[in-house]
């Protein structure tokens, strides 16, 4: 029986779910080398302190230890990692590895390598640093604070540049002049960890003989993470094969290669032996670097009619010690997505990085987004309050129309496609539902939001002209093997979010072919095509999905004519007809004319590789087409969320007692993994909403160290009215379609919850603006308010 192909759009379940969850998966902790040794790292106990001393001398005698490389060795076998996403004004351009002081409590001064973990990790404890303490820097209020020691050695201040984005200041300034509400709000959105089910880790290998450094990292970077280890070590880009293996989870915490991995693959390079480290869940908790960390002071001004007229914010970010390679890019997309899905007459955001002596900032899923999306739609539910409108209603008087996109926003993003207002009424409605009788001391509110989702990042030119020294295109590899199987290669690599099996669907839909003739190889630098950006950013499947349907098409182009060769006719006249369950060999999968001639697939691709059936001596042999696609501008996915909450008057506890999602991610490859990805990205937004918060004290020491202290979202934190649905509204800029989705779930949780929270107690609604809404928080506001629980607080 002959079936058509229709493999896009499909609920394929992931291909790695079977081999993973049987034990099967290669995790970075799997890998194993003859020789292996083990590093542990030597870090600062303080979070700011001038290195006196590195003594290593005890360490060094005992018999265990294979090298120990402190702040001086380091200082002659390593430079500084470039960075890419710079403010203007930054007083640093490079992240030290080999540093003299201390600027957060677990800094990496020095590795140590032994022959097990245990030995390397007491070995490490071994080393006694000679310390000086300077004054701590906690908190974003400290380091502006006047007199405030300077977190950069030999600067004066701990500004760290500043940009400006939108509309003129007298633009600005006029409608803010006509507004009848001026709603303004300070914000603080506090800093996270990605706890990752995989932490952190390297294996590197140097082979003398060969000058090769092979790396297996759990990275998201694979090739980023390669030019960054050919600045640090002086090596050619030829000599460093970086490798991601399996990789348990990142959420934007893997995309930067950190100090302590560089110093790790200078041990394996100064050994010319494996040396591996992964990170402990304690490293990762104080160590690694974390997400989020803004205070925003915004205001929204709204005319008579409801109309919006402006959006400002100034936003203040706490890069940490040092700008990462990613920088203040997070919180340069917070102003450049502040006007949302929203028409206004002007808009405008400042960002300022700032420096504390915390652990640095950088990529968390949705960055800059979610901080934007809760800034703005807590402004508009305020202004709905002031102006006496439901906010439903004043959302949807602003919401850009189907008929007005495209449409070039004041921070100059252009939306491609998509039906705002739609979302938003679907998800009311599912939300519009009975409410159940509560106790006199239960309150209970709903709430809608909506929020674009950056896709595509991020074409050249825009990078370009940004000033950030990232590549924004895509490339993919797809080739027919002599036996006429398929092999996709792709830049973009897994971190669970299922892209190995939606490339294979885009490969076989392409090519008209059964799933299962495609592989997928992802994750080496020998083999993927260049990716700097890789698998972050909602980007993976838009643009290596953009590329690869392109390349799919001209081979299976390239194939039906070789057929024709062979057949002794046009390729206008041959057909395809390959059964659902054939193999490339089968006869029922063959190319044929009407006058029923025929010849099978494999056949064709084995006599191609032999350079059979080209028309002309200049036509290419290889049945390969390599595609780099630079899409023209970015897509905008988009979705509404409605959250349901109830409160607890006498303990401030907040629970979300129902969810609704609408998204539109154009059209979706695996509406499967679409769901997951979704569904996950809601879990994940709803503890960083009600939850988690990484933390220091006053000496800006950690005091989130683990799962003890941090509380992440567990299974009956979801509520069960949990629903996603999915419309589609295709891109127009990417090929196939396709639009981003892997941030959308966690863009509006936040901003969902406390709008629910404010419609639930509007008394205190103008104090929800601090995440997250734990219950001591919620409680001391309802006690400011007067509000107590019926017959005293239970």
């Amino acid at each position: 029986m002959t079936v058509a192909h229709r493999h896009i759009g499909e609920p394929v379940p992931p291909r790695h779910h079977d081999r993973l969850v049987r034990g099967h998966g290669r995790f970075l902790a799997d890998l194993r080398a003859d020789g292996m040794l083990h590093a542990a790292l030597v870090r600062s106990p303080l979070a700011h302190a001038e290195i006196t001393g590195f003594d290593a001398t005890a360490a060094r005698r005992d018999p265990r230890c294979a090298l120990i490389l402190g702040p001086d060795d380091l200082a002659t076998r390593t430079a500084a990692i470039p960075t890419a996403w710079r403010l203007p004004g930054r007083p640093e351009d490079t992240i030290p590895v080999a540093v003299r002081t201390a600027r957060y409590a677990g800094q990496p001064l020095g590795v140590v390598v032994a022959d097990t973990p245990t030995a390397a990790a007491d070995l490490a404890e071994a080393v006694r640093l000679g310390l000086r303490p300077l004054p701590p820097v906690a908190t974003v209020t400290d380091a502006l604070a006047e007199g405030a020691a300077p977190v950069v050695p030999g600067t004066t201040g701990n500004e760290a540049g500043r940009i400006r984005f939108g509309s003129p200041p007298e633009e600005l300034a006029a409608a803010f002049s006509r507004a009848a509400v001026v709603v303004e709000r300070a914000f603080t959105l506090p800093r996270l960890h990605h706890t990752p089910l995989e932490p952190r880790g390297v294996l590197a290998a140097y082979d003398v003989g060969t000058g090769l450094l092979t790396v297996h990292a759990s990275t998201q970077s694979p090739h980023a993470m390669r030019q960054d280890l050919c600045a640090v070590l002086g090596l050619r880009a030829d000599r460093v094969r970086v490798i991601a293996p399996d990789v348990g989870g990142s959420f934007g915490g893997k995309v930067l290669l950190h100090p302590d991995e560089a110093m790790v693959c200078a041990a394996a390079l100064a050994l010319g032996a494996p040396v591996r480290w992964t990170e402990s869940r304690a490293e990762n908790f104080t160590a690694a670097y974390q997400g989020r960390g803004q205070q925003a002071t915004a205001r929204l001004a709204v005319a008579a009619d409801g109309r919006f007229l402006a959006f400002d914010a100034d936003v203040l970010a706490d890069l940490g010690a040092y700008a990462t390679q990613a920088g203040s890019g997070p919180a340069q997309v917070t102003g450049l997505t502040l006007q949302g899905p929203y028409r206004a007459d002007a808009a405008a955001a400042t960002v300022t990085g700032v420096h504390t002596t915390r652990v640095p900032t950088g990529a968390f899923r949705g960055y800059g987004m979610q901080e934007a999306a809760f800034l703005r739609e807590r402004l508009i539910d305020e202004a709905a309050r002031e102006l006496g409108l439901p906010a439903t209603e004043l959302r949807l008087r602003n919401l850009l129309r189907p008929e007005e996109l495209p449409y070039t926003t004041h921070t100059g993003l252009t939306y491609d496609s998509g039906d705002y207002a739609a979302a938003l009424r679907r998800a009311a409605a599912l939300a519009d539902r009975p409410r159940p009788p509560d106790e006199p001391w239960v309150r209970r509110g709903t709430a809608v939001v909506a929020a674009v989702e950056i896709g595509a990042f991020a074409p050249t030119a825009l990078l370009e002209a940004f000033g950030i020294a990232w590549s924004g295109w895509e490339g993919v590899r797809l080739r027919i093997n002599h036996d006429g199987t398929v092999t996709v290669y792709a830049g973009v690599i897994a971190v669970g979010q299922g892209i190995e099996t939606s490339l294979a669907q885009i490969a076989a839909e392409g090519l008209g072919i059964p799933l299962d003739w495609v592989r997928v190889e992802l994750g080496d630098t020998d083999t993927a095509p260049h990716s700097d950006l890789s698998a972050q950013a909602s980007r993976a499947l838009t643009l290596a999905g953009g590329a690869l349907i392109t390349a799919a098409r001209r081979l299976a182009d390239r194939m039906r004519r070789l057929a024709a060769a062979f057949l002794d006719t046009e390729p206008e006249r041959v057909r395809t007809r390959i059964a659902a369950t054939a193999a490339p060999s089968s006869p029922d999968a063959v190319f044929h004319t009407p006058e029923g001639a025929r010849i099978a697939w494999r056949e064709v691709a084995h006599r191609g590789y032999r350079g059979w059936g080209r028309r002309r001596p200049t036509d290419p042999i290889r049945l390969e087409e390599s595609v780099d696609f630079d899409p023209p501008q970015l897509t905008f996915a988009h979705g509404a969320h409605a959250a349901e909450v109830a409160v607890d008057l006498g303990t401030g506890r907040t629970t979300v007692t129902g969810y609704w999602a609408v998204h539109d991610s154009g059209v979706l490859v695996n509406p499967l993994i679409a769901h997951g990805q979704i569904a996950g990205g809601i879990a994940q937004g709803l503890g960083q909403a009600l939850t988690e918060e990484a933390t220091v004290d006053a000496d800006g020491l950690p005091t989130t160290r683990s799962l003890r202290e941090y509380t992440l979202p567990a299974a009956p934190d979801i509520p069960e009215e949990f629903v996603i649905e999915h419309t589609s509204t295709p891109s127009t800029v990417i090929p196939g379609g396709f639009k981003g989705l892997g941030e959308g779930g966690t863009l509006l949780p936040p901003a969902a919850v406390a709008c629910a929270l404010a419609a639930a107690v509007p008394e205190i609604a103008h104090t929800l603006t601090s995440l997250p809404l734990t219950p001591p928080r919620v409680r001391a506001a309802l006690r400011a308010a007067g509000l107590t629980a019926e017959g005293g607080i239970r």
